[in-house]
């Protein structure tokens, strides 16, 4: 079975994280969100707090196909500050996937695995994405093993293109059909 580790650090945008996961485990996919703090409680930019499923610490990412970075402030502040995330995240832009939405796409852009790729990201967090990288607003954007979405309001159809690339059409057409879209 496919595996999605969505990391989580407190500051994070409440929709596009809980979207993903939703809508992955709709469609099969062992999806986890994985907390980056010590414990396994986090807070979102909204103040909602929620309990994740794993610590950082303690996961194998060997057993995941994705790695998920979801937005907010201050959450991606955090994601980007931490090594062991950006270690991961590099990892899997070599050799896996990763799916990141909102404020998120700018730790792709700063640890330069936007080279040569067509991103998306919320305006003004493109700062650091190379020349010619920006696809524009409102949009999801799949290039190669690496997606972005602009903001939240694109968190749905960036959590069907997620389970699509990992899970396939059919399970898409399930989820689709199940939520009525």
């Amino acid at each position: 079975m496919a595996a999605v580790a969505i990391l989580v650090a407190d500051g994070f945008e409440t929709i596009e994280c809980l979207t993903i996961l939703d809508i992955l485990r709709r469609g099969g996919v062992r999806a986890s969100l994985v907390s980056i703090n010590d414990t396994r409680d986090v807070i979102s930019a909204q103040q909602v707090s929620i309990t994740c499923d794993e610590v950082f610490s303690d996961v194998d990412f060997d057993v995941y196909d994705y790695v998920v970075l979801p937005g907010g402030m201050p959450g991606t502040t955090h994601l980007r500050r931490d090594e062991r995330v950006c270690d991961v995240v590099r990892e899997f832009a070599a050799t896996k996937h990763v799916a990141a939405i909102c404020a998120a796409p700018s730790i792709l852009a700063e640890l330069g695995l936007l080279e040569g790729r067509r991103a998306t990201c919320f305006p003004g967090f493109d700062i650091d994405f190379p020349a010619g990288t920006f696809a524009g607003e409102k949009t999801v954007v799949k290039d190669g093993n690496i997606i972005t979405a602009s903001a939240m309001g694109q968190a749905l159809p960036f959590a069907l293109t997620v389970l699509e690339d990992i899970a396939g059409e059919r399970a898409l057409e399930k989820v689709c059909e199940g939520i009525q879209l």
